[in-house]
């Protein structure tokens, strides 16, 4: 599981037009998922996110209660070694990724985030505005 988590000062996703996610001050947050990802990987992304300390003041997004949109991308495991056009051979199908990212979003709510999401395999439009700019990859 890949994750790539911006501090942002808000960030919205729509899909066709219409807003289906949208934080203020919080962690934008695009997960892939590959296909040997299971429980031990969803427990242990999702308490790195919410325990990440990366917002001001050296704070986590638990210690100021911020929210967290979450964003499904497999273009995350992109292989791009060969060749001019990607593979995304690495990255799970929809079937395997998609309850995945929505466990990520369950563990996190259980341990006391807001969490808004986009439209899995739709074609999202994401909008943010990076604090910092700060972001980090988180691989597990």
């Amino acid at each position: 599981m890949k994750a790539v988590v911006q501090t942002v000062s808000e960030a919205e996703v729509t899909v066709e037009g219409t807003s289906v996610g949208a934080i203020g001050e919080g962690l934008l947050v695009l997960l892939g998922v590959t296909h040997t990802d299971g429980p031990a990987e969803v427990r242990w992304i999702a308490e790195k996110i919410w325990s990440l300390r990366i917002m001001r003041d050296e704070l986590s997004a638990s210690d100021l209660d911020a929210p967290i949109l979450l964003v499904s991308q497999f273009t995350l495991y992109a292989d791009t070694r060969k060749g001019r056009r990607p593979s995304w051979n690495s990255a799970a199908p929809g079937p395997v990724a998609e309850p995945l990212v929505e466990a990520v979003a369950a563990h996190l709510r259980g341990l006391g985030a807001r969490v808004e999401t986009g439209k899995f395999g739709a074609m999202m439009l994401v909008r943010s505005v990076n604090v910092g700019p700060n972001t980090i990859l988180l691989e597990r």
